[in-house]
C-alpha cells in the first residue's frame, strides 16, 4: 500500500480538527430543535423530524436570558476595552522602551499566565468583598482584566517589536510626542495584534464561570454562563432549553469571529512568525 503524502497527512489532519470543533456545535444546534421526547427516544435521532423554536422561546421566558446576555456583553467589552489600554502600555514598554531586566519581566508575565485560575479564587474574592465590589461589573471586569493581561501582552510585544523604529523617531521629529507616536504609527500598524489581543480577551471574559459564579450571586448581576447553569432543576436535565441557551450564548463569539477571522488569523500567524 502506497504511504500517503505529507500533503495528505496534512489535510487529513485538519479535517479531524474541524470535525473534532465543528461537530459538538453542530449537535447543539440540532438538539436546541429538538422536542423533549424526540431527544429520549431509541434509536436516536440524528436530525430532528419536527423542528421546533419553542425551546428558544422557553430559555427567555424560564430564566432571564436577556438579561445574562446583556451583562456578558457588558462585563466582556469592559474588561477588554480596559485589558487592551493597559496591555498597549504595558508593551510598548517592554517593547521599545530600555528598561532593566525586561526578560525577567516577560518571565515573570508568562509564569503568571500559568497559575490556575482556582489558587486565585480566594483572594481575589477577599480583595473584590474589601473593595465592596461584589454583585456588581466591577467584581468581574477587574479580575477578568488582570487575567487576560498577560497574553494580551506578550501578543502585543511580539507586534511592537516589529515596527520600525525609524517610523516612529520620524512622527516624534515632526512634532509628535512618544505616546502620540504609539497611537498615530505603532498601534495601526499592529491592528491585527490588536485585534486578536482584544478577541482573546473578550472571550475570556464571555466565556468564564468560576469567578462570575462566586462574585455575583445576585440575579441582575449574573451572567451567561452561570444563568445557563440554572436551567437544570434537582431531577431535570431541559437539554433542548439549555441547548437553546447555549445556541445563543455561542452567537456572538461565532459573529465576532466571522468578522474579524482574516485580522485574527493574520495576528496569530504573524505574531508567531515575528515575535
Amino acid at each position: 500500500m502506497k504511504p500517503l503524502s505529507p500533503t495528505a497527512l496534512r489535510r487529513i489532519a485538519a479535517l479531524a480538527v474541524i470535525i473534532n470543533g465543528l461537530f459538538p456545535l453542530f449537535w447543539i444546534f440540532l438538539t436546541s430543535l429538538k422536542t423533549e421526547a424526540e431527544l429520549t427516544r431509541v434509536p436516536i435521532t440524528w436530525f430532528p423530524h419536527a423542528p421546533t423554536l419553542a425551546n428558544y422561546l422557553r430559555a427567555f421566558h424560564d430564566q432571564p436570558l436577556a438579561l445574562y446576555l446583556f451583562n456578558s456583553l457588558a462585563v466582556a467589552l469592559l474588561s477588554t476595552a480596559l485589558t487592551l489600554f493597559i496591555a498597549t502600555l504595558a508593551a510598548y514598554a517592554l517593547a521599545r522602551l530600555n528598561i532593566g531586566y525586561r526578560d525577567l519581566a516577560l518571565a515573570a508575565i508568562i509564569a503568571v499566565s500559568t497559575f490556575p485560575l482556582v489558587t486565585l479564587l480566594v483572594p481575589l474574592f477577599q480583595t473584590m468583598r474589601a473593595l465592596g465590589l461584589l454583585n456588581s461589573y466591577g467584581a468581574l471586569v477587574l479580575p477578568y482584566t488582570v487575567l487576560s493581561l498577560p497574553v494580551c501582552t506578550l501578543v502585543l510585544v511580539s507586534f511592537f517589536q516589529t515596527i520600525p523604529l525609524d517610523l516612529e523617531n520620524a512622527a516624534m521629529i515632526d512634532g509628535c510626542s512618544r505616546v502620540g507616536a504609539l497611537l498615530r504609527i505603532v498601534v495601526p500598524l499592529s491592528a491585527p495584534g490588536v485585534f486578536t489581543a482584544g478577541l482573546l480577551a473578550f472571550v475570556n471574559s464571555w466565556d468564564e464561570f468560576l469567578l462570575a459564579l462566586s462574585f455575583n450571586s445576585a440575579t441582575r448581576w449574573r451572567t451567561l454562563p452561570v444563568g445557563i447553569m440554572l436551567y437544570q432543576g434537582e431531577f431535570a436535565f431541559p437539554w433542548p432549553e439549555i441547548s437553546a441557551a447555549l445556541v445563543v450564548g455561542i452567537v456572538p463569539v461565532a459573529v465576532l469571529i466571522v468578522l474579524f477571522q482574516q485580522r485574527v488569523i493574520s495576528g496569530l500567524t504573524a505574531g508567531g512568525v515575528k515575535g
